[in-house]
């Protein structure tokens, strides 16, 4: 417990300290005009109050990433707590800022238009692979809460879930169409307050109960029961694995909805680095509470031999949370899911429109763009359905495309960072995240076995690797900008 603590801690001061360094190197200027007034079409671009905004960032980039993507790290023991810390400070809080603030600066563009934008050539093949993640996120943030909401409300039966699946698209495709502040604005905050509320009580039950769970001074090793079975290697798996609690590249395809509500440049860093560090919170509370169930005897005071992320949600807050509670605090984990899934397709929306150069005023236009992206949705979630592996399968695929995408736009945050600083050194503050991270997608690209599935001891050698040529090709890039200059 005292790690948590060290690392709750931790997360304050990052935000306290490192995020004004951010917010200085980034130069946010209150006195500029936002999108969201200069460009007001009462529909995406509307301003907003600052704590709205917050609350509605905070609900698109949690999904269940702080939540079963921390359950899942929690088996390799503390080292997860350190990599939620320093990803959350270093890499996801800096990589939240700069999607929100470039977003500002470029009149609310979406991802892909941002990094086209700093690097070129780049914007089609990042539109298309956008797109698809966006569709994925759609997806498994269908599947995922109609999985618990299923367990709730009909015992688990395949129909059950289809049917809480089929509720839950519907209302992605009403929120999709309407303009931003009339639904998303309206509902989030009160999911907010139930996640927030479950982040709350678990943590309060934390004290309480006081578990013996692993410390740093423990050691940092790996703790996975299948350590060199399946793959379990804390590198480069665990930074697949814990993603939205730490860094991710979808966090950059949902801060341009937010950039387009703010009214002022100085909200950035609560909004967008702060967002990032709530969410860092919610996954160390959630990992501490998966190192009891696993490592402590938590696992048999809920009366479970094993247990998937979705069942330690369900039996740990039926256990602590009582009925009333634990109601509350799984709708808190299912909001997170859905209030993510709806933004991930109004930004798939956002993304198509902006590269056909169709005006979003109209719904007419919204319903002949949205249309074809739920028709792709319903298929990945058919495939969910009839493949008995078919999540699973999806799950991984999104987890390698989520972190290959944060490792594109931190490389435009450094691109943009050494255009504006050619003889600074601001651009590590992105760079040393680009070719860290560079080196974990490559490296579990090619030891997964849904990937190439090369042998897990080649990681070894992988990594250094990989993370020496990112490294080689920043240092060839800073070098030819200061010539140039």
């Amino acid at each position: 417990m005292f790690s948590f603590i060290i690392s709750i801690v931790a997360l304050v001061i990052g935000y306290l300290v490192y995020g004004k360094v951010v917010e200085k190197i980034f130069g946010a200027d209150p006195s500029r005009v936002t999108p969201a007034v200069s460009m007001n079409d009462g529909v995406d671009y509307v301003p907003m109050p600052s704590w709205k905004v917050y609350m509605i960032q905070f609900l698109n980039i949690a999904g269940t990433g702080p939540i079963f993507g921390a359950i899942m790290g929690a088996k390799f023991g503390p080292s997860c707590y350190l990599w939620i810390v320093l990803g959350s400070i270093f890499a996801g809080a800096v990589h939240d800022y700069f999607s929100g603030m470039l977003s500002i600066r470029k009149g609310g563009a979406t991802y892909p238009e941002i990094i086209g934008s700093e690097i070129k050539g780049s914007r089609t093949i990042i539109l298309l692979f956008t797109t698809i993640l966006l569709l994925m996120v759609g997806t498994v943030f269908v599947y995922s809460p109609a999985l618990i909401l299923g367990d709730i409300a009909g015992n688990g039966s395949s129909n059950a879930v289809l049917v809480w699946a089929i509720i839950i698209l519907f209302y992605y495709i009403i929120a999709t169409l309407l303009p931003i502040d009339k639904l998303i604005g309206r509902i989030y905050p009160l999911f907010a307050i139930a996640l927030l509320f479950m982040a709350v009580s678990m943590m309060v039950c934390l004290f309480v109960k006081w578990p013996s769970i692993p410390e740093f001074w423990d050691g940092l090793q790996n703790r996975a029961p299948s350590v060199g079975v399946n793959g379990q290697n804390i590198f480069p798996c665990l930074f697949i694995t814990v993603a939205c609690g730490a860094v991710s590249g979808f966090h950059a395809t949902q801060s341009p909805l937010m950039a387009r509500c703010l009214k002022n440049e100085k909200m950035g860093r609560p909004i967008f680095f702060g967002a990032m560090i709530t969410e860092g919170v919610v996954a160390l509370i959630w990992a501490a509470v998966s190192s009891y169930f696993f490592f402590d005897g938590g696992m048999a005071e809920c009366g479970l031999k094993s247990a998937s992320a979705p069942q330690v949600v369900t039996a740990i807050s039926k256990h602590w949370l009582g009925i009333v509670g634990s109601i509350l605090a799984i709708l808190g984990v299912v909001a997170a899911p859905i209030t993510s899934g709806d933004t991930a397709l109004r930004g798939a929306r956002l993304n198509i429109a902006e590269f056909f150069h169709v005006k979003q005023a109209k719904i007419s236009n919204r319903l002949l763009i949205s249309l074809p992206i739920f028709i792709g949705v319903g298929l990945l979630l058919w495939f969910n359905v009839s493949n008995e592996d078919g999540f699973n399968i999806i799950w991984r695929y999104f987890g390698l495309s989520n972190q290959t995408l944060a490792v594109c736009f931190l490389a435009t945050i450094t691109v943009w960072l050494v255009r504006k600083y050619p003889k600074g050194w601001q651009f590590l503050i992105s760079g040393i995240p680009t070719v860290f991270m560079f080196s974990v997608c490559l490296t579990f690209f090619c030891v997964d076995k849904t990937c190439l599935g090369l042998p897990m001891e080649w990681t070894a050698w992988l990594g250094p690797l990989w993370a020496a040529v990112a490294a080689a090709i920043l240092i060839v890039y800073v070098i030819r900008t200061r010539k140039k200059h």
